[in-house]
């Protein structure tokens, strides 16, 4: 199992040393690899959206291909990906472009996370249908595995046409791992047809994550590949509960198949909670004892 940490660029700040610094006491600490956030645009923070679920401009966010193609010059070993890149409200070939220039530089580290979105507000901002996102970003993964692999590439779909052109650089493996975050139907499909790896974090340790696993591997079958061959990432939370807890909830996700586990500081959800404390000590304390509890068990 991969063990991994999240890069709390909203809470400890965004200037190059302390990005560079935590990444290096990640690596130093014996973590496998980092996972960083996206998004392009947030809401005014001063207004009222009656309810409505709106990211705004409050938090910080580095683009991830610009984090994490620095970090990689300041580290060695350590793997990275975006948990997760809104997909659609990008141009594909430019993000396949950008994927394959980190998957260089970075001597093949990087794993692409994907989804869909929820924040309106960005995709009107860069000026991409939010309604279409779905369907959109399906076909999307396809051209960019398309390009990725071939020195020339021609491609007729609904969003996206290419006479014959292609990439340089290209990833020396012919890939960059595309993993998909998300719970809806469709992203089961997806990922079991085209992903590298799935990322579902709707599910606490127990039966419903189980039941989900295992829709999962049926569906991968049905498409005709091997569920060896996808990985599972699943969140947890140093915020929650002790040693003893974190170690009982990680034997339990290796048990079930989970391939990589990330300690994240800062997520949110019904069974997630974040760290009490904002600063670079606290997030890195928190990591450093998830760390040497569950270190021997992955």
């Amino acid at each position: 199992m991969k063990l991994g940490a999240s890069v709390p660029v909203g809470d400890i700040g965004t200037g190059s040393a302390v990005m560079r610094d935590y990444a290096q006491a990640a690596e130093g600490l014996g973590y496998d690899y980092l996972v960083a956030p996206d998004h392009v645009l947030g809401a005014n923070p001063n207004l009222d959206y009656g309810g409505r679920r709106i990211g705004t401009s409050a938090t910080a966010y580095h683009d991830p291909f610009v984090l994490f193609a620095f970090l990689a010059g300041v580290t060695k070993k350590v793997g990275f990906c975006v948990g997760v890149l809104i997909l659609a409200q990008r141009q594909a070939a430019l993000v396949a472009k950008q994927a394959a220039c980190l998957d260089e530089l970075s001597d093949g580290r990087f794993r692409l996370g994907i989804g869909v979105g929820w924040n309106e507000i960005e995709f009107q901002g860069l000026g991409v249908d939010f309604h279409t996102r779905g369907k959109r970003s399906a076909e999307q993964v396809r051209f960019m595995q398309a390009l990725w692999k071939q020195p020339s590439v021609k491609f007729d779909g609904e969003f996206h046409k290419l006479d014959d052109g292609g990439l340089n650089p290209r990833p020396k493996s012919g890939k960059v791992p595309v993993w998909f975050g998300g719970h809806a139907d469709a992203t089961f499909k997806r990922a079991a047809k085209y992903g590298d790896g799935f990322m579902p974090l709707r599910y606490p340790a127990g039966d419903k994550a189980l039941e989900a696993f295992d829709k999962l591997g049926k569906l991968i079958k049905e498409a005709g590949r091997d569920p060896k061959d996808v990985g599972l990432e699943v969140w947890v939370s140093p915020g929650n509960g002790n040693e003893d807890d974190w170690r009982k909830e990680f034997s339990f996700w290796k048990k079930a198949g989970v391939t990589h586990i990330c300690a994240h500081t800062t997520y949110v959800s019904d069974h997630h909670k974040r760290i009490a404390g904002k600063s670079y000590d606290d997030h890195l304390t928190a990591i450093t004892r998830y760390h040497k509890a569950v270190a021997d068990l992955s």
